[in-house]
Formats: structure tokens, sequence, C-alpha cells
């Protein structure tokens, strides 16, 4: 199967690369909030709609003046690319899948992407244009040879470290088929319950560093603006939201890939993760459980080795029925953790009863060889 595969390492730049670099990611996110105001002022003053072409005809122009003289000093494919996100961005808005585009900040995450025409990969180096020599990176897994590179993209997180991107032309075989089947019931307490009777704990990786980051953040809050106090105590916050995020993706790419080596059939109730939210009570706690991203892992993921992911209704009774002789209790509280079925008399933990539930819902569904896909979380 070919596919589009993304291969993110970890590189530290020389000072000269910092400084390339920095005056890159200026001059992209000034071309980028440059043509988010022509366009916004066009249609809201002339009612006049400004597309790619136009916006890139305004930047030739605008490299062209002394004062913008300055963005002729970096690569141009960055600052092009720059506008061609900006079309996709309103491209998305007008398709009613995302919001209207937003200016970048100078403080936030920063990036920059080179086309093939900017940069030059031979299998083991990667150099950059206007960069005289190859970035340090840290390689963490090999680049199939076969895999051709398309697009490089190298960024900057808040945390201040920098990351590149390699975007590839690959290919993936799929895995041989397995005897294995699994529901799976997605929850707080435990993160994921699965109908073989396993409880996979959850990570809680930000209610573990809450009081940390609150403490660090009421550091923040006392600094003075502009201050390099401030700017020290930013960078800590930063590092310490970058730790939990990393943790939390590092725990669901390894529960996602072992539940697709080990099974052939996956099922998953889907949940309304945005309505959920709105229980104050509950709502920092399935943000940092990461749900939608772990069916996002798993959807992609079955998709390339062949695995079979079914989505369930989220209004299924999943956890009211009894998986055994199918009875439906007329309501099931959230504070009952454990029931007797009324009918055959089973025993069931509510969590492992809906995993199973789950399971046998999808295999009804496979069966009747309807392919269907998790809902988006």
């Amino acid at each position: 199967m070919d596919i589009k595969r993304a291969y993110r390492f970890r590189f530290y730049p020389t000072p000269e690369q910092e400084q390339i670099l920095a005056r890159t990611f200026g001059c992209a996110r000034f071309a980028y909030n440059h043509m988010l105001r022509l366009r916004t002022d066009a249609w809201m003053q002339r009612q006049e709609r400004i597309g790619y072409h136009e916006s890139s005809a305004e930047l030739t122009a605008l490299k062209k003046q002394p004062e913008y003289a300055w963005l002729n000093e970096v690569s141009s494919v960055p600052v092009q690319q720059a506008l061609r996100h900006l079309q996709t961005a309103f491209a998305n808005f007008f398709a009613k899948r995302a919001r209207y585009p937003q200016f970048k900040r100078k403080d936030g995450k920063q990036s920059a992407e080179y086309t093939t025409s900017a940069f030059k990969w031979d299998g083991q180096l990667l150099k950059l244009a206007k960069m005289a020599e190859p970035l340090a990176i840290r390689w963490s897994r090999q680049i199939p040879k076969a895999a051709k590179v398309t697009t490089v993209t190298v960024s900057k997180d808040t945390a201040g470290r920098y990351f590149v991107s390699l975007l590839c032309d690959d290919a993936v075989a799929a895995k041989h088929e397995v005897s294995g089947k699994v529901g799976i019931d997605l929850g707080l307490s435990h993160f994921a319950i699965l109908s073989t009777g396993e409880k996979v704990a959850a990570p809680n990786t930000f209610r573990k560093n809450e009081a940390k980051l609150a403490k660090l953040q009421r550091r923040l809050a006392k600094k003075q603006k502009g201050s390099n106090r401030r700017a020290k105590a930013k960078l800590k916050v930063a590092r310490l939201h970058a730790k939990i995020a990393d943790s939390r993706r590092d725990f669901l790419h390894k529960l996602s890939t072992r539940l697709i080596n080990e099974n052939q059939v996956i099922a998953v109730e889907s949940l309304s993760v945005s309505n959920m939210q709105k229980n104050r009570c509950l709502s920092k706690s399935i943000a940092d459980a990461g749900w939608s991203d772990f069916v996002r892992q798993l959807e992609y993921k079955a998709r390339w080795y062949g695995r079979d992911l079914v989505g369930i209704d989220k209004w299924f009774p999943s956890s009211k029925r009894c998986s055994d002789c199918g009875h439906t209790m007329p309501k099931m509280p959230l504070n009952v953790r454990q029931w007797t079925c009324p009918e055959c008399g089973s025993i069931h933990d509510r969590d492992i009863n809906a995993a199973r539930n789950v399971l046998a819902a999808g295999l009804a569904v496979s069966a009747h060889g309807e392919a269907v896909s998790p809902v988006s979380l």
C-alpha cells in the first residue's frame, strides 16, 4: 500500500543555523500574517476575494520594495509555502472543516516547509537551502531506502526544541492475519477496558503534573512582562507542557500499536467528546485521556496493516445489556460498577461487560460486510 508517511526527528542547530532558521521562521510568519490581513480587509471593505495567485503576486511586489528587502535574505520556498498553507486554511474554512484562519504568534510554535528544490538529502545527511552545513539530526530510527523524501518541515516548539519532519512517499505491507478480536470500552479511571478482561491503567499525565504546573504558572504570573526572568519562567512552563504531551503521545502509540499487532478485528464505541467535556467536573480528565488521538491512531494503523476497525454507535446500550443473555436494564447509574442480570443471574463488571458487548456488536457489523469506521471523537 502506497502511503504518505512523516518521520520526525529532533536536531540541534549550530548558532549560525539558529540565526538562519529564526529569520526564515520570521519571514514565513510575516508572509502568512500580511496576506491574511490583506485578504480579510479586501473582503470586509470591498467584498473582494483574493486567492493564492493574487497573494503570490503581492508577495513578489513586496520583495521589490526597499523596506521589505529582508524577505530576500532567506530561501524563497518556505515563504511561498506559507501562502499555500494560508490558502489551505481558507479552503478548510469555506468547507466548514475549520474556523477562520488566525494570525501566527511570534512566541508560538514556529515552522518552515522546504520542498525538493530547497534541500538536499542523500539518505544520511540533510542540508537546507542557505545553510553551509547539514543538520545535526538525532536519528532515532532509520528511514527506508525505498522511501522518497518529498517535503521537509523544520519546526521549533515553545519549549525551544528543534524538530525536522521528513514527509516520504512510502509503502507498507499488510501484517499477517491473526485470530485475535477485541472490544474496547474507553474510560477515565482505566483508560481502556478490553473484552479480554484486561484493564489498561490511565496514564493521567496532566493530573500527575498538575500541581507542579500550577506552581510554575503562578511564578510566571508574578514576573514583569518583557523581563528576562519572565522569559525563563515561561520556558519552564512550556517545557513541562511538552513533557506532558510527549508522555501522553508515547503511551497512546505503544497501546495502539500493541492492539493492532495482536488483533484482527477491533471494535470501539464512538463517543461525543465535545459534548462530554461540557461536564465541568470531568472535562479536565477527559481532555487528559486523549481518546480522540487514540482512535485516530487506531484508524490509520488499521488501514495501513490490514486490520478491521469498527465503530459502534454512541447510543448502543453497551453498559446496560447483559453480555450473556442480552437482557437490557432500564437504567444503569454511573455509580453502579458491578451488577447482576435479573434474567440469567450473571454477575458483571460494568466496564468489562460493556467491552464484550462492543465486541459482539462489532463482529455483527463485520459479518454483514459493512465498512464502518469510528465517528471522530
